[in-house]
């Protein structure tokens, strides 16, 4: 679609050597490219007998869309046709020369032979087919054309062979300066280019109405599925300003605008290009025509309503209740129950802003499944699954309540809400601690292939389901020390969701995330400090706690403490609870390393009891193994070590490598605090099962590479060792312990007060 003059508006006969009556008067009209698709259609007809099953068949597939794309150059075309039958493609290019350079005649001679292919008892194109339409339209698209319009096309095709005749010498001389290596390396890079490039569609010329319309369905379809194959934001809008200068009326355009504005967070361009959409609808009639005197209302209504969705999605709550309220009298009036339950869905999303409420959810979750609205009623019960997972309910009961929702989607075959819904569940067993089933849902979602066609090349699934599992898969990797795992997964997202998409923020924060722990494992403070900006920027509650982090492992506390507090009041505020038990945790923290151990405990049981009151199993075993090491601190290590008994199982079953360090780590400090009070004998038997656990501890810190904690196993190990009489294998730890200290700063922080 190029750009289009404005003497278009006033003379529209001729433009970029495209011959046509009316903009979006007429369905097609003849240009060069079409000329050259119905030699290869005449060509075909003429080599039927002669061609193989195998090459019929690629041929086949390669007409569709080559009729309904946008033109292309003629050394693209050719490139296509080479790929299923070579033969067949010098046919063409030799019967388009003698055409091109020819005279006029040969043209109108190709024509008039034309309507032969529908002659005979047995004609070799059937009227109503595919390829019959094409050349139907075609043929009446030629004879309406005066002598004036007939010698502009001729010349059209002229300077359209010509063009591909001065690429092809340009090519053969760049092969006289080109070593073989390079041209193969040239060739491989054509081949991999997409289907349907930027350039491509820039030098087509004025689409038809139909070429509009396949347009604008297969970039609605790979905005939807894979935006990464569909045209840059920029690149779209320009093609969608191009293709509205010929019909300011055409409805879907704006639509697609909306859409793409959508892309890139322009609340005022997708505002004004929604709004357009509806006036067209309602100005071209379209809805009356399908739905009589209720058109006119119906647009309206919905238009409200997704300016209502659009509000809310950029924040504007205010804004959005508005609309919804004119939406909702609107569709009262007209009794419209199916706009009303749409409606009932988004006051319920706006009502969650300010309070959480399940009675709207229910309500619209009953009224959906009683007017047959399978989608919504789906919504609705993974919404309040959502709602009643961070209210603590149980896991039975939520993965029985989404079994109900997937009998909905395989019955409606609704594959969009597959996805969430597992995505919904590898989200809630993260959140309950259960890495493992967690592991397994990510697994499910990523081996399924999608319910819906696969159309012009697309991969399928580049939705939000997907980045949100991948993301979840990222960070299991880099948990159990397969950081190379988890980049590779980075890397997958930053190929399948690029910047500018829409998803991209979840992979954002993700690596951010990563990269922060990878710092704090190593050290490295400084960097993870410089990493919080960017976490802060993603999502302000992560950023400030990881802020508070750094600041209690560089040893500010009161600055940790106060941020830590801030911020409990927040999420107390705001009933994140999971982020309320871990800022509890981290203060718990400060009171030990200020030597306060009796004020930590008070502290530890309000996490715990949060923990067990919201079902958060893992969360209630690490808080377990923190006040086990309270206890050690306080002078009862066989009180610590039956709890540690008690809270370990889920740590080593779902947890990180580094807790399951820190809490073998643990269990030989009791292992050895317990030990004094035992006999000589008891006593080497229970030092050197502490060595044991401290050699698996030792494995657990050197997978995620944390220095600072196998520093200290050394030097625990080398006390144990040299306790034991065992003199080499102290030596060794020693000499070990002696290389990491001097690569390491040391924090001044007794090595018993950090369980972490």
């Amino acid at each position: 679609m190029a750009s289009v003059h404005e003497s278009l508006y006033f003379n529209p006969m001729l433009t970029n050597g495209v011959v046509h009556a009316n903009v979006f008067g007429v369905r097609d009209w003849v240009t060069p490219h079409k000329m050259a698709l119905l030699v290869l259609l005449s060509e075909l007809g003429r080599a039927g007998p002669q061609l193989g099953l195998l090459e019929r068949r690629r041929l086949n597939r390669l007409l569709l869309p080559l009729l309904q794309g946008p033109d292309m150059a003629l050394s693209r075309l050719r490139k296509a046709i080479e790929e299923c039958c070579p033969q067949l493609a010098g046919s063409v290019h030799i019967r388009l020369k003698l055409m091109a350079e020819g005279e006029l005649k040969d043209m109108e001679q190709f024509f008039d032979d034309l309507s032969d292919s529908f002659s005979g008892t047995e004609p070799e194109v059937h009227k109503t087919s595919v390829v019959g339409l094409f050349l139907r339209h075609m043929i009446l698209a030629y004879n309406k054309l005066s002598f004036s319009q007939v010698y502009k096309l001729y010349t059209a095709l002229q300077q359209y062979f010509q063009k591909d005749e001065k690429k092809d010498g340009a090519d053969e001389n760049d092969m006289e300066l080109t070593n073989p290596e390079e041209l193969d390396g040239k060739m491989e890079k054509e081949e991999l280019d997409g289907p349907l490039r930027e350039e491509e569609i820039a030098c087509s010329g004025p689409l038809s109405q139909k070429q509009a319309e396949y347009f604008l369905s297969q970039q609605a379809s790979l905005l939807k599925n894979d935006e990464t194959k569909a045209l840059a934001p920029a690149s779209l809008q320009k093609e969608l300003n191009n293709l509205l200068k010929f019909n300011p009326d055409f409805a879907e355009a704006h639509y697609l605008s909306y859409l793409n504005n959508l892309r890139v967070q322009d609340v005022f361009s997708s505002t004004h290009s929604l709004l357009h959409y509806f006036d067209r609808l309602i100005l071209t009639g379209a809805e009356s025509k399908s739905n009589g005197d209720e058109g006119y209302g119906r647009s309206l209504r919905y238009a409200a309503l997704n300016l209502a969705a659009l509000h809310c999605r950029f924040g504007h709550y205010q804004q959005a209740e508005l609309a919804l309220q004119e939406a909702i009298r609107i569709a009262q009036e007209s009794n419209d129950h199916v706009c009303l339950q749409h409606c009932l869905s988004w006051l319920y999303i706006l009502e969650q802003k300010i309070f959480d409420s399940c009675v709207l959810l229910e309500h619209s979750v009953n009224k959906s499944l009683h007017f047959g609205l399978p989608y919504l009623a789906s919504l609705g019960i993974q919404s309040l699954v959502q709602q009643r997972a961070f209210a603590g309910k149980a896991a039975n009961k939520l993965m029985d309540a989404l079994k109900d929702s997937d009998l909905l989607h395989w019955k409606h075959s609704l594959s969009e809400l597959i996805d969430i819904s597992i995505a919904q569940k590898t989200a809630i067993w993260r959140l309950y601690g259960r890495s493992t089933m967690a592991l397994q849902q990510a697994q499910t979602l990523l081996s399924m292939n999608s319910l819906e066609a696969v159309n012009v090349g697309v991969q399928q699934n580049n939705t939000e389901s997907f980045a949100v599992v991948l993301c979840h898969l990222a960070e299991l990797h880099a948990e159990q020390g397969y950081f190379a795992a988890a980049s590779e997964i980075l890397k997958h997202l930053k190929e399948r969701f690029p910047p500018n998409s829409q998803h991209a923020q979840l992979w954002m924060l993700f690596d951010q995330k990563i990269q922060f722990e990878r710092a704090m494992n190593d050290g490295r403070y400084h960097v993870a400090d410089s990493l919080v900006a960017g976490i802060t920027a993603l999502n302000s509650i992560e950023g400030v706690y990881r802020k508070a982090i750094v600041l209690k492992a560089q040893n500010q506390m009161s600055e940790a403490h106060k941020l830590l507090q801030k911020l409990l009041i927040h999420c107390q505020k705001i009933k994140n609870t999971e982020m309320v038990i871990r800022v509890l945790l981290s203060i718990a923290e400060l009171y030990w390393r200020s030597s306060c151990h009796t004020i930590a405990l008070p502290v530890l049981l309000q996490a715990l009891a949060l923990a067990r009151e919201y079902s958060l199993q893992y969360l209630a075993s690490e808080t377990l193994l923190n006040l086990a090491f309270s206890q050690l601190i306080l002078g009862i290590p066989e009180q610590a070590l039956n709890i540690l008994h008690m809270a370990i199982e889920p740590v080593l079953a779902h947890g990180a490598v580094l807790d399951k360090g820190c809490a073998m780590f643990l269990v030989a400090k009791c292992q050895v605090a317990s030990a004094a009070s035992y006999t000589p004998q008891k006593k080497i038997e229970a030092l050197e099962s502490a060595i044991l656990n401290l050699n698996e501890a030792k494995t657990y810190f050197a997978k995620v590479d944390c220095k600072e904690q196998l520093r200290d196993v050394l030097y625990f190990q080398a006390r144990l060792f040299h306790t034991l009489g065992k003199t080499q294998e102290r030596n060794k730890c020693a000499m070990l312990f002696r290389q990491l200290h001097q690569e390491l700063p040391a924090h001044g922080v007794p090595l018993i007060n950090a369980f972490k």
